[in-house]
């Protein structure tokens, strides 16, 4: 299996990739393909996908943020089960944020993440892959150390209509275990960087922000 990094969208695996996307993800979550354009040529996203025999079977997005030494996983997606794909995705993406860590002069501290809370919400349009059902998707996360900030989370939709979405919790990965809470500071940041794109955003992802800035710090707790 071979980890590729996707920098167009002319790029033939991002058609595949592209198209994967579309088979896993409800249609709300799949930024249009024209609209990749920017993100793809834009060095702080890194998109990678894993290639067997040709095919695109899996893929992963995420970012580095040198000023805050942490990393954001914006999607992994599995496309076909009994690969190990996402184990090999996840192993290769550590790769690649250490050594991005390391040549900031650092050792990463953690890493963001959106996780489906299936628990919440009765019924989820995914794909056929098993591997993709959010009850496995966040036992997994779960295994990997990833912890759920202790907060009432929406994000704006990624068509930029100005709706919620909502079913989801902001967890965060600690590289050490004795990390039990983040900085209000350091998720505020986060936040309004990471969804700075998109100029209209509901009014419930405005009271969630200003209902964070009245703390301090925000509990880590299990998923």
């Amino acid at each position: 299996m071979e980890y590729k990094r996707i920098i167009s969208i002319q790029d033939p695996l991002f058609k595949q990739m592209h198209q994967l996307m579309q088979d896993i993800f409800p249609p709300e979550e799949v930024l249009e393909f024209n609209l990749w354009r920017e993100p793809l040529e834009d060095t702080g996203i890194r998109v990678f996908v894993a290639v067997l025999g040709g095919k695109v079977v899996g893929a992963t997005e995420y970012r580095y943020y040198e000023e805050f030494n942490v990393a954001m996983t914006d999607f992994t997606i599995i496309g076909h089960d009994g690969l190990g794909i996402g184990s090999f995705l996840a192993q290769e993406r550590s790769k690649d944020l250490n050594t991005l860590a390391a040549i900031n002069g650092k050792q990463l501290f953690g890493m963001f993440a959106e996780i489906y809370n299936p628990y919440e919400v009765e019924h989820y349009e995914f794909g056929r892959v098993k591997s993709m059902n959010p009850y496995v998707r966040r036992e997994v996360l779960s295994h990997l150390g990833y912890k759920r900030l202790d907060l009432s989370y929406v994000h704006p939709s990624w068509n930029n209509d100005g709706e919620a979405v909502t079913g989801l919790d902001l967890c965060f990965l600690p590289m050490e275990p004795c990390i039990t809470q983040l900085q209000t500071e350091l998720i505020l940041k986060f936040l309004k960087g990471y969804y700075s794109v998109l100029s209209n955003k509901p009014q419930s992802w405005h009271t969630m922000i200003k209902n964070i800035a009245k703390k301090e710090t925000v509990p880590l707790l299990p998923i």
